[in-house]
């Protein structure tokens, strides 16, 4: 599974805090003992210990076995676990003893399901605003197949802000994006926002698979004519051996470059640089949206 040479050596100033800390370790033993699963540690996402000492997580419903083999994804694949109706209850537990006003909710593809699992991602954004009035929930949906049930299903519900990662330019999704189709991914965001128009849409790419500059300049063009507001780029980091290989570390300068474009083309927000990730700094993306 390659789609480019090896990358050189890793860069020094691409380095992330240690996932150590008081508040980092309380949370670990909060979401173990809630029986409750995160992609901050099943995605290996590098920023868990910056994030979780901010107590902020990204709490990953429909358990943690994803029916689809992304080549990046580090979330485990296979036979899908049973449903379990009483997770919205526990991730509204945990919000609320984190203290949460912003909550982000994603989910590994289950497409076992008819819905995808629309069905939990609504019941998981009515049980934090019963358990925790005002929290804003940020919902980071699947594809769901293509399925406009699925997503009305979604955003009936009334998610503060809609995210869908494209995830990688046209070109590398046959070995990227298993299973899913670039112009499926912007159908289902243009679909969230005729839905909601006042509710902001996002996006997110990874960058470092051996896109060129202009596929990504192009990727955002298309991302703002589907009405997508924010935007996510940042540096795909191999999760092992097993994964997709690195073919290009991109230099800060880069994203900066990247970030002035988006502004021009008139996204709300654009974060981007090496260690940004879907839901990096996701409660200042929603108040830069909505400004």
């Amino acid at each position: 599974m390659t789609i480019g040479p090896q990358a050189p050596e890793r860069p020094k100033w691409l380095r992330a805090p240690a996932p150590v800390g008081r508040n980092y370790r309380e949370l670990k033993e909060l979401i173990a003992d809630l029986k409750l699963h995160t992609v901050c540690e099943s995605a290996a996402c590098p920023n868990v210990g910056e994030c979780w000492n901010r107590r902020t997580a990204t709490f990953m419903i429909l358990g943690n076995v994803c029916t689809r083999r992304c080549g990046f994804c580090a979330v485990q694949k296979g036979g899908p676990l049973p449903v379990d109706y009483d997770e919205p209850r526990r991730v509204a537990e945990a919000a609320a003893i984190m203290g949460l006003r912003y909550a982000v909710i994603t989910s590994v593809n289950r497409d076992d399901r008819k819905d995808g699992g629309a069905e939990l991602f609504q019941l998981t954004i009515e049980a934090i605003r019963d358990r925790i009035p005002g929290c804003r929930v940020e919902v980071l949906v699947p594809d769901f197949q293509g399925s406009h049930a699925a997503m009305k299903i979604v955003m009936d519900a009334r998610p503060d802000v809609l995210n869908h990662n494209t995830e990688t330019v046209p070109r590398l999704y046959r070995q990227v994006r298993l299973g899913a189709r670039y112009e499926r991914s912007l159908d289902m965001l243009r679909y969230a926002k005729e839905l909601a128009p006042e509710t902001p849409v996002k996006s997110g790419l990874m960058l470092g698979l051996g896109e060129t500059p202009d596929e990504v300049i192009q990727v955002m063009r298309d991302l703002r004519a589907h009405r997508v507001d924010i935007l996510t780029l940042g540096q795909y980091l191999r999760p092992s051996p097993k994964h997709l290989p690195i073919v290009r570390y991109i230099p800060p300068a880069e994203f900066d470059d990247y970030r002035r474009a988006g502004a021009e083309m008139g996204f709300a927000h654009v974060e981007a640089g090496p260690l940004v990730r879907s839901s990096y700094h996701a409660d200042d993306s929603h108040a830069a949206a909505v400004c």
